[in-house]
């Protein structure tokens, strides 16, 4: 029989699983990485806020990510240069993060566990909202998918099939702040993205259809996620650095 903990990890690893399934395709297919590191840098300033001022994490994860995602994409459509503004959001979040977790009055703050995640520490709490994430992402991706096909392929084929491309960047977007805040409990808010982005370039020159590059990847992250979820004896032997039960959680998906 399983330990509690070490099934609430594999629940919540495949979990991830499902909700960067899909969604990392069209990041790759969009060259949307940077775009997607710099949701799960800002997120940090959410964590420490929230955990200042007494409030969920989660609200706060999905506050500053969705407001960076609209912020980013409402200049994208003024044409200013994502590159530069990216660089600057990811950054200055991150920065304005650590530097409010240090001075926030009361207990002091340890961001440790949210910069590089702790899969064994899942609770049922994290298992609701990852999940809750994980169907929701499916759902609009499912119920959208000749929306955000079509707008990633061509916009231009997207208007003349009556479809608003702009539409479907904004939703990839806000999903993409979605799986944020439920990945960055399992990995932490410095791999998150490359739970999306490593399987799926893996992944792209093995497809033949994009569906098939889609639920492919889905399989293949679902299985490795779940091994990831077997990394606790490592906890037991000596430790060099961050706790080696983390390191199986990041290498066995990857």
């Amino acid at each position: 029989m399983l330990d509690d903990f070490l099934m609430r990890a594999a629940l919540g690893a495949l979990g991830v699983a499902l909700a960067s399934g899909i969604l990392g395709c069209f990041v790759v297919w969009r060259r949307m990485a940077y775009f997607g590191d710099a949701t799960a840098h800002a997120s940090i300033l959410g964590v420490a806020l929230s955990l200042g001022l007494g409030l969920p994490p989660v609200s706060g994860i999905l506050a500053t990510a969705g407001a960076t995602a609209l912020l980013v994409w409402l200049l994208a459509e003024r044409g200013i240069g994502a590159d530069a503004v990216l660089g600057v959001i990811a950054h200055g979040a991150l920065g304005l993060g650590l530097f409010a977790a240090a001075i926030l009055p009361g207990p002091r703050i340890s961001l440790e566990a949210w910069l590089f995640g702790d899969i064994l520490t899942v609770g049922r709490g994290d298992l609701l909202m990852i999940w809750a994430g994980a169907g929701l992402v499916a759902g609009l991706v499912r119920w959208h998918w000749g929306l955000l096909l079509t707008s990633t392929l061509s916009p231009d084929l997207a208007r003349a099939a009556g479809m608003d491309p702009r539409r479907g960047s904004l939703l990839l977007s806000l999903l993409l702040a979605v799986v944020v805040a439920a990945a960055i409990r399992i990995v932490g808010a410095l791999l998150v993205i490359a739970l999306l982005i490593i399987p799926a370039a893996a992944a792209r020159g093995l497809a033949c259809t994009p569906e098939g590059m889609a639920w492919g990847f889905l399989r293949g992250s679902a299985r490795g996620r779940h091994w990831a979820g077997w990394g606790w004896p490592c906890s037991r032997m000596p430790r060099w650095g961050p706790p080696l039960s983390r390191w199986p959680s990041v290498s066995l998906p990857l």
